[in-house]
């Protein structure tokens, strides 16, 4: 093939690019002599390749579509659930061994109830051993001599008040006949039939929980002696125990907690002196107005106002309930009503007077902080946990509280300390004109 064609086509494609540069240069001396720029002609858009792919379009994150309120929402929500699940599964735990953290639990409120005779023994020269074991010697006979007390006299007057409580019943059957709530003989003895008739369709019942009782008995030894052990290593080793129990914490909260421990420790003994006296002040008082009232049984039930004591608001609705009660049936309205004025005036002098002064603001708990406390520790582990919990939120209390300020102040003296250490600029001087 001869080479003239393709030399003849590359010198046409020479002399268009020659001719295409001469239009632009020729376009813009026009533009630079009118001022105006021609308009640039309209591209023409490409051809449709039906065969080429659709491309989708691109999807934003789905993390960042989400609303920041629920995103907060979920954040704090998994969380609350992994908080849930670690509580549930230390409630499990705290069931499975309730009786040893009941028992240690009781050992820690009277080791704080005895260990201020403890210190004082040492202080007047008494070596640890021999104050510890005189002081618990002290503290667990006169617990039981008065347990003991209380059995006597219940078992000595439980004739004398049964025959009482019958009469009180014939009497108060006689005031509801003739009172102005028009209750009449029959539906009295349709309440009697209907007692009767629980009483037998539970006898089972009674009769399981009768046996059961053997169980509960060994258990209640079983927790005594745990006790009285615990009390005991606790007086007598107890600040040792404390110093390895802060090898548990990580070393950055050592501190903190270190400096927290024996506030909380002051709290509950506080707390625990300060129910001691407040409860004796109430036995001695409202024992004093039932005895001259006449009511059976004074003794016992003052015993029983101490001890119920210990379990604030609800110990003390029921010990004063219990000896209204008591004074109805026995010698009838007008009794109970002066008992139940008794019960209400030591109680309020109690709540407004004796309380804050001799237990103070440090172991002050709120009253709904009590009834939740008090309610969720009957229902976890009886009479026992309700025993413990407000202790337990008063010194929880005191704890994050203490911890708080501890943070702050770390915080405080960390921005200091950076703020000395960071270097000045050197103000320079004017010159002198």
């Amino acid at each position: 093939m001869s080479r003239v064609p393709g030399w003849l086509g590359r010198l046409g494609t020479g002399l268009t690019e020659m001719g295409e540069r001469l239009d632009e240069r020729r376009a813009e001396v026009e533009k630079e002599q009118t001022g105006s720029e021609a308009p640039a002609p309209e591209a023409e858009p490409p051809p449709v390749d039906d065969r080429a792919p659709v491309v989708a379009p691109v999807r934003p994150d789905p993390a960042q579509a989400v609303p920041w309120g629920v995103r907060v929402a979920a954040e704090a929500g998994w969380r609350l659930l992994i908080l849930a699940g670690t509580v549930w599964v230390l409630m499990r735990v705290i069931s499975a061994v309730q009786l040893v953290v009941l028992a240690f639990s009781t050992a820690l409120l009277i080791t704080a109830l005895l260990q201020p005779t403890v210190a004082r023994l040492r202080r007047w020269g008494l070596p640890r051993g021999p104050a510890t074991a005189l002081t618990a010697i002290l503290g667990f006979v006169i617990m039981g001599l008065i347990g003991w007390f209380v059995t006597w006299q219940v078992m000595e007057n439980i004739d004398n008040l049964s025959d009482q409580i019958q009469d009180g019943i014939d009497e108060l059957r006689k005031w509801l006949l003739n009172s102005p709530f028009h209750v009449t003989d029959k539906q009295i003895n349709q309440i009697a039939k209907n007692l009767r008739e629980a009483i037998g369709a539970n006898t089972d019942q009674i009769t399981s929980a009768g046996l059961e009782g053997v169980t509960v008995v060994v258990e209640a030894l079983t927790g005594i002696l745990l006790t009285i052990f615990c009390t005991l290593f606790l007086l007598y080793d107890g600040l040792r125990i404390w110093e390895w129990t802060l090898k548990l914490v990580p070393a950055a909260a050592r501190p903190g907690v270190a400096g927290a421990g024996p506030r909380a420790w002051r709290t509950l003994t506080a707390y625990v002196r300060g129910t001691v006296i407040v409860a004796l002040i109430d036995a001695i008082f409202i024992g004093l107005g039932i005895y001259f009232l006449n009511v059976p049984m004074a003794v016992p039930l003052a015993v029983f106002i101490f001890l119920f004591a210990f379990i604030p608001l609800v110990g003390a609705v029921a010990s004063g309930a219990l000896a209204v009660v008591v004074a109805l049936v026995t010698h009838g309205v007008f009794t109970a009503v002066m008992t139940l004025a008794v019960v209400l005036a030591v109680q309020q002098i109690e709540g407004h007077i004796l309380q804050p002064f001799i237990l103070g603001r440090a172991v002050r708990v709120h009253p709904l902080a009590v009834v939740l406390s008090v309610t969720a520790g009957g229902m976890i582990a009886g009479i026992g946990g309700a025993v413990v919990a407000v202790p337990l939120v008063a010194v929880t209390n005191t704890v994050v509280g203490y911890l708080r300020a501890y943070s702050q102040e770390q915080t405080r003296r960390l921005a200091a300390a950076q703020a000395v250490a960071q270097p000045t600029e050197p103000v320079s001087e004017p010159s002198a004109s």
